[in-house]
């Protein structure tokens, strides 16, 4: 399969080979790629994400407020066919994640999501936001209740917006995704699964059989289905 990747800043711009190709997707972080004459989209969400604090620049990071305007753009350009979101991350700002989550799972245009590597924490509505969701077997989730970093006071307003704010989750993964509340909270709260920590790991195929994940697949499965939605 043909695909020709354009840098998404520059609609006119075609690369003349595909290390050029790949030299764009490096210095953009965001792309097209026409597949049988379709437009798609592509995101990348990796390393970590970037909320209201600016990460040390040694980190990598998604920063929110990049990407929230090229997914809005994508979703209202006529000439995009659909959105593909690649994710590698380990998680990162609650608030920031959700944000980016939500959009995509309002977009009026077809989406799919592919987990390669990680899609751990925050990382895990990110993965199911989009309408079709696939992970590559080798890839890993961990679902793990929420957690705050800095100073914390131990009050019952503080343990009752820890609450609300994992229950925004557990609720926005059981809607996009075929896992049942209940289920992700056993997950969530599973004190078996890490030595150290609660929670659990999952890896490509427990994803799937768990319903978190639509389908094991790579990054051109993904591709396919987004190409083949009329």
């Amino acid at each position: 399969m043909n695909n020709l990747f354009i840098n998404s800043n520059d609609s006119d711009y075609i690369p003349n080979s595909e290390a050029e190709a790949a030299q764009q997707i490096s210095d953009v972080g965001d792309f097209n790629v026409y597949s049988d004459k379709k437009r798609i989209h592509c995101v990348s969400i990796i390393g970590q994400i970037e909320g209201h604090d600016i990460l040390p620049p040694n980190a990598k990071t998604t920063k929110y407020e990049h990407l929230i305007p090229q997914i809005i753009s994508a979703d209202t350009d006529p000439s995009v066919e659909g959105i593909l979101i690649v994710l590698n991350t380990v998680g990162g700002d609650i608030e920031a994640g959700l944000a980016i989550a939500e959009l995509i799972s309002g977009t009026k245009k077809p989406s799919a999501s592919v987990v390669l590597g990680g899609g751990h924490s925050i990382g895990v509505p990110l993965a199911v936001c989009a309408d079709k969701s696939f992970i590559v077997p080798s890839a890993t989730m961990t679902i793990h209740p929420v957690r705050m970093n800095g100073v914390v006071l131990g009050t019952a307003q503080t343990f009752s917006y820890f609450k609300r704010m994992q229950e925004r989750i557990v609720n926005f993964v059981s809607k996009n995704s075929h896992i049942s509340p209940e289920r992700f909270r056993e997950l969530m709260l599973s004190t078996e699964e890490l030595v150290m920590d609660v929670g659990s790991v999952l890896d490509g195929e427990t994803a799937v059989s768990e319903g978190l994940i639509d389908s094991v697949g790579n990054f051109n499965d993904a591709l396919d289905y987004l190409k083949n939605i009329n």
